[in-house]
Parts: structure tokens; C-alpha cells; sequence
């Protein structure tokens, strides 16, 4: 293990008040938001989709790296330029998804555990030959009657743990990712709990696995109350909630924090990661930041709908709003942003 160039590649990764741009969504979740909106599901329309983010102009003012799918990897410009060049050439460093996806856990109805370390070793040799320089692994854990259960966290965090030392030994930053989900009618404080038992089980697993935390980085929700609570919280209360989990749980070792959107609308995304500077940047040992997926290339997806006329158009959204976060991380957004494209 190379631990000063995991470092470097970290810190690359959360320098400049930039963010991560997610772009490694499976082919049946592209597929699916491109049947939304009418456009053919097609590896060709994928190919022609990621090149049109791959080569927004001026992305990597806010954008320091691209996570990746095995498809997306291996793809190249109509004018067969692979995607990963452009990214290289632009200083955006590129990543990539290896976890095979979460699967029902046996004898533990409502819960998930990620799947894929069989032959990962080899993979993420593979990948970095390819130019990848950091890897995403993705773990989600429901919130319902009875669940999350002690066990289930137990197993995701053993698995991730797993992964992230062999990234390390092959080369690649890990992000670590561990998701408790939107979905349900549970409260701000329900959440906050689950998150907490989660975080520190996770960092309890990379320290038995000897990660080595200055070369990782945790991708995890903000902590919100269920799509269904009666009782929506504003932006100051997830601000203190989120703050005060993550400076219980996570090790000032940890380079960077990199939140993931979760489903959650694009503005309110960028509002809340602003609050939680604006208040809190003062007290916090490790950088904070964005890496969304949706919430930052939705907008451009509904202007684009496969239609090359609207490229153009869809690059300035997409653009948009990873400067809208860019300004976020900084504190510096604000509501009226949303109409100054």
C-alpha cells in the first residue's frame, strides 16, 4: 500500500471547494430514468448521454472527480476519444462503481447487503490500469418497523471494510458509502440514531480491517426525516443533526465527507450542504461536500431527452447546478441562484 499517494489522491478529490460528479448509475437505473422521458434505452444513448456530460465546458471548475460504471469506463467520443482521457485532460480524476448492487438479505425480511467481492482484486487492478484512481461501494440500510437490525449493519460494514482495503492494496482511494434511506415516515431523531449506530459500526469494521483512513473518503446521507414524517425539518435543524452525528462518529483522519443526495430535490440538496457551512465550518476537521447524482444532472437530463439539439442547453444546466454546490461548499449559495443560469 502506497499510503502518501492515497493521501495525495484524497486530498485531490476534496480540494478547491469542488465536489464529485456521480455518473455511475447501473444500466437498468439509466434505462429507467430514460424511459421517464422517452428516450431509446440504448447503449448507444447512454454512450451519447455521458458524453455530453464528459465534455461540459468548465465542469472541472467545480468538479474534481467522475465515479464511473464498468460501461461508462471503457466508452469514448463519437470521435473515439475515451471518456476517461477527456476527464484526465480536464483534471478531473476518474473513478469507479464496483460493488455488484444490494441484494435481500436471507432470513432478514426488509433488509439489504451489498454484493460483488468475488474476483474484486482482479477488477481493481483492471480499473486502474484504466485510469481509475479512487472506487465507490454503495450499502443501503432501511429504516421500519423492527430494522435497521444490528446484524445487517454489522454485515454491510464487514463487506465495505473489505473492499476498502482492497482498493488501497491495488492503488484506488475507496469511498465508502454507507446509505440510510429517505424512504418512510421515520423522524429527524429516528434517523440521526440509526445513522450514528451506523457510522460508528463502519468505522469500528475499517479499523479492525486497517484501513488506512487519510487515503478514504465517506460518501453518507444527511440526516433527514422520512419522505412520510408529518414533520419536515428545515434547513438549520439538519444542519445541527447531521453536524453534531458526523463530529460524534467520524475520525478527524478522514480527509472528506462527500454527501450523497438520496432522492432529495436538487435545491434543497445545495441549501442544506450550504447551512451546514455557513453554521458550522468553523468546528469541522474534515472537508465537507457534494457527490450527487441526480441532484445535479436531472435538470439536464429533462432538457437533453436524447435530442442532440439540446446538448448545448443540457451542459449549461448540468454546469449550473455543480456550481450552484460548488458555492455551497463554500457557503456562498443562495436561493436566487436558481434563476441565474
Amino acid at each position: 500500500m502506497n499510503t502518501s499517494e492515497l493521501r495525495n489522491i484524497a486530498q485531490r478529490l476534496m480540494a478547491g471547494d469542488k465536489g464529485l460528479l456521480a455518473m455511475d448509475e447501473s444500466t437498468a437505473t439509466c434505462n429507467k430514468r430514460f424511459k421517464d422521458l422517452d428516450i431509446p434505452q440504448t447503449e448507444e444513448y447512454r454512450r451519447k448521454y455521458r458524453e455530453l456530460i464528459v465534455t461540459t465546458p468548465r465542469l472541472e471548475e467545480c468538479i474534481s472527480g467522475a465515479i464511473l460504471y464498468d460501461e461508462t469506463i471503457k466508452q469514448s467520443t463519437a470521435n473515439e476519444i475515451l471518456f476517461t482521457d477527456i476527464l484526465i485532460k480536464k483534471g478531473i480524476i476518474p473513478g469507479i462503481k464496483v460493488d455488484g448492487g444490494a441484494v435481500p438479505m436471507p432470513a432478514f425480511p426488509g433488509e439489504k447487503v451489498t454484493e460483488g467481492l468475488d474476483g474484486l482484486r482482479n477488477r481493481l487492478s483492471a480499473y486502474y490500469d484504466m485510469g481509475a484512481r479512487f472506487a465507490k461501494w454503495r450499502a443501503v440500510i432501511a429504516i421500519d418497523n423492527g430494522i435497521p437490525t444490528e446484524t445487517c449493519i454489522k454485515v454491510n460494514a464487514g463487506i465495505m471494510a473489505r473492499y476498502a482495503a482492497l482498493c488501497q492494496e491495488a492503488g484506488l482511494v475507496p469511498i465508502v458509502e454507507p446509505e440510510v434511506l429517505m424512504d418512510g415516515d421515520h423522524t429527524l431523531q429516528s434517523c440521526a440514531e440509526v445513522t450514528q449506530q451506523v457510522l460508528h459500526l463502519v468505522f469500528n469494521e475499517l479499523y479492525e480491517q486497517r484501513v488506512y483512513l487519510a487515503g478514504m473518503i465517506l460518501k453518507p446521507n444527511m440526516v433527514l426525516p422520512g419522505l412520510n414524517c408529518p414533520l419536515q425539518a428545515n434547513a438549520d435543524d439538519i444542519a445541527t443533526a447531521t453536524i453534531e452525528c458526523f463530529l460524534n462518529c467520524v475520525p478527524a483522519a478522514v480527509p472528506g465527507i462527500a454527501f450523497l443526495s438520496g432522492g432529495q430535490p436538487y435545491a434543497l440538496a445545495s441549501e442544506r450542504l450550504n447551512t451546514m457551512h455557513t453554521r458550522f465550518d468553523d468546528v469541522l476537521p474534515w472537508v465537507l461536500t457534494f457527490s450527487f447524482s441526480r441532484a445535479l444532472q436531472q435538470p439536464a437530463l429533462e432538457i437533453w431527452k436524447g435530442d442532440d439539439k439540446n446538448i448545448l442547453a443540457a451542459q449549461q444546466a448540468l454546469y449550473h447546478r455543480a456550481a450552484c454546490n460548488n458555492a455551497a461548499r463554500r457557503g456562498a449559495y443562495s436561493p436566487d441562484m436558481e434563476t441565474q443560469q
